[in-house]
C-alpha cells in the first residue's frame, strides 16, 4: 500500500468526521447509508476505508450518475468499485441516490445539491459538501433544509474537513516507527486518533482545528503504534 495525500489523506479526514458525526446523530456505521458525490480518487480512497472501517451501505455518484452494475462507461477504477458498492444496485443521479440517505460526502463541483435534495435525506442527516472554494450546498443551506451535522472543506466554517490534519502526522509516525509503507491499519488508527481529539464531539465540532498543536502528536504516534504492532516490534 502506498499513501498518496489528495487520496487516502482526504479518506482518513473524512472517516474521522464520519466517526463523531455517528456519534452526535447516534447512529451506526453498519446501519448508515453513505452517498458519494464524486468518484474520483478521494472519493474511491473514501469509500475503500469505511468499508474497511464496517460500512455496508455505500453508493458512488459520477458526473454521469450513480455507478450501477449496467453501466457500460466505467474507468477500471470506477469498474473495481462494483462489487463492494451500491448494494441494490440503484441506479439514476445524485437526487435519486440522496433519498433516504444518512451521509452525504460531496468531492465533486460547485452548487450540485439542493436544499430539496437534503430535506430528501433520512432525518438529521451529515452533509459533507467539500468541493473548494464553493461547497455543492452551502452550510446554512444545508441546515435549514434539515442536516444533523454539516461539514465543508474551507477554514471559515465550522467542521473544515481537510487532508492538512493528516499528512504531516501520517509522516512523522512512519518516519518514527520506520515504516516501509502506509498500510490500512495505520489509515484507520489515524482516523481514530483524528476523532478521538474531539472528547465531546457536537454538530458544530466534529473534528479538530487543522492548527491544533495537538493533532501532529497524536496522529504521528497512532500510525507509529499501528505499524510496530502489525510487525510485531
Amino acid at each position: 500500500p502506498v499513501f498518496h495525500d489528495d487520496q487516502h489523506g482526504t479518506a482518513i479526514a473524512v472517516l474521522a468526521a464520519v466517526i463523531n458525526a455517528l456519534i452526535v446523530t447516534n447512529r451506526r456505521i453498519e446501519d448508515t447509508k453513505f452517498v458519494f458525490s464524486g468518484a474520483g480518487a478521494g472519493g474511491t480512497a473514501s469509500t475503500k476505508l469505511l468499508l474497511e472501517y464496517g460500512a455496508k451501505d455505500i453508493t458512488l455518484v459520477d458526473s454521469t450518475g450513480i455507478i450501477h452494475r449496467g453501466r457500460t462507461d466505467l474507468t477500471p477504477v470506477k469498474s473495481a468499485m462494483i462489487d463492494t458498492t451500491n448494494p441494490n444496485n440503484q441506479k439514476g443521479g445524485l437526487a435519486d441516490a440522496l433519498i433516504g440517505a444518512d451521509v452525504f460526502i460531496g468531492l465533486s463541483v460547485a452548487a450540485s445539491v439542493t436544499a430539496e435534495m437534503v430535506s430528501s435525506m433520512a432525518k438529521e442527516s451529515i452533509v459533507y459538501a467539500m468541493a473548494n472554494p464553493v461547497p455543492e450546498i452551502m452550510p446554512e443551506l444545508a441546515r435549514a433544509a434539515g442536516a444533523g451535522v454539516v461539514g465543508t472543506g474551507r477554514s471559515d466554517f465550522p467542521n473544515q474537513i481537510n487532508n492538512s490534519l493528516v499528512f504531516p502526522g501520517v509522516f512523522r509516525g512512519a518516519l518514527d516507527a520506520r515504516a516501509l509503507r502506509i498500510t490500512t491499519g495505520m489509515k484507520l488508527e489515524a482516523a481514530k486518533a483524528l476523532a478521538g481529539l474531539v472528547v465531546e464531539p457536537t454538530a458544530e465540532n466534529i473534528i479538530p482545528w487543522s492548527l491544533d498543536t495537538d493533532v501532529v502528536p497524536a496522529v504521528s504516534q497512532a500510525v507509529a503504534s499501528a505499524w510496530r504492532a502489525e510487525n510485531g516490534q
